[in-house]
């Protein structure tokens, strides 16, 4: 009886302990802050943009390329260099989001497409506040948490997306209007998005993200840009790096922005943002209105003091992390 209560017990301390570490401001952001400030402090300084630059962003979602790169996409628009951003999906899979927002516990297939048409606007809206150009905003409208089937089971038979029961891009205005849901016209799609854009830089999830979604499109940019011997112009991020990273969750503008636990042995660089730069990104975090109802502490938790980038997709295979 006492071995179970001590069990018990101690199972209780360590959720308590974690709980802290997770959600709690005061002497949690110290003790980050404390720990973590000189350790970023000493990471290499990515390099800066420049006019030249033509810059192309993969985000997997709507809210992806706010969290990962809000504060360099304002950089490179400063330089003057030319910014784009790209979504591969319109983020209609995500049914906690629909349930809240339709408040009905089964929204079903139309509200889920309701749901990526209002995330797509809420994307243009967080471009907005970034400074980026509506003209240079690309949507390709797969499907939200199927883009890792189209390559491993429906590279060229289609796909029908279980959560709005479609089976090709839906959305008015994407880059292939009608398309049917494989991973060959989702390749396709990027090859032509890569010949319209031109980049320098390709800014892209690392396939070491725990999403399947951010992983599919990172080895699908080392893919396409292998194919074209492009590759140097890949830079990577990840926003789902484990572990509940980052730590801890709500706004916390004072504290560094550590390299995330699935990144552990990747070659990162950081990012330094400006305070103009840190309200911004903010903004746009909060401009994703429908995630914030549910991700809010996930997702101000990114916005802090600096963003990272990796040169590198992957790092030694002896130090790559199991999914």
């Amino acid at each position: 009886m006492r071995r179970r209560f001590k069990k018990r017990y101690g199972l209780l301390l360590v959720l308590l302990v974690l709980a802290l570490a997770i959600n709690a401001p005061g002497l949690t952001a110290l003790f980050y802050q404390l720990s973590y400030t000189p350790r970023v402090a000493a990471l290499p300084q990515a390099p800066a943009f420049s006019a030249t630059d033509r810059v192309l962003l993969l985000s997997p979602h709507p809210d992806d390329e706010t969290l990962c790169c809000a504060g360099m996409l304002q950089q490179a628009v400063a330089a003057g260099a030319a910014v784009y951003v790209a979504w591969l999906t319109s983020g209609d899979g995500f049914e906690w989001d629909a349930v809240l927002l339709r408040r009905t516990p089964d929204p079903g297939d139309a509200a889920m497409l309701e749901l990526g048409r209002q995330r797509m606007n809420e994307a243009r809206t967080a471009a907005e506040v970034l400074g980026i150009p509506q003209a240079h905003l690309r949507f390709l409208g797969y499907p939200d948490q199927g883009l890792l089937r189209l390559f491993l089971d429906y590279y060229y038979l289609p796909f029908t997306a279980p959560h709005t029961g479609v089976d090709r891009v839906p959305y008015p205005g994407t880059l292939s209007p009608g398309a049917a849901y494989t991973g060959e016209n989702l390749e396709r799609d990027l090859e032509k998005l890569l010949e319209e854009t031109r980049p320098t830089v390709v800014l892209a999830p690392s396939p070491l993200d725990a999403h399947p979604d951010h992983w599919a499109t990172g080895d699908l940019t080392l893919r396409v840009l292998g194919k074209r011997k492009e590759l140097g112009k890949a830079r990577f991020w990840i926003v789902h790096g484990g572990l509940e990273w980052p730590l801890p969750k709500g706004l916390h503008k004072n504290l560094p922005l550590e390299p995330p636990p699935r990144g552990r042995g990747l070659p990162w660089q950081r990012v330094n943002l400006s305070p103009e730069q840190i309200e911004a990104k903010l903004q746009a975090a909060r401009a994703h209105h429908s995630q914030m109802l549910i991700l809010g502490r996930f997702m101000e938790a990114f916005v802090r003091q600096n963003e990272l980038l990796s040169p590198l997709p992957l790092p030694e295979p002896s130090d790559h992390p199991v999914r």
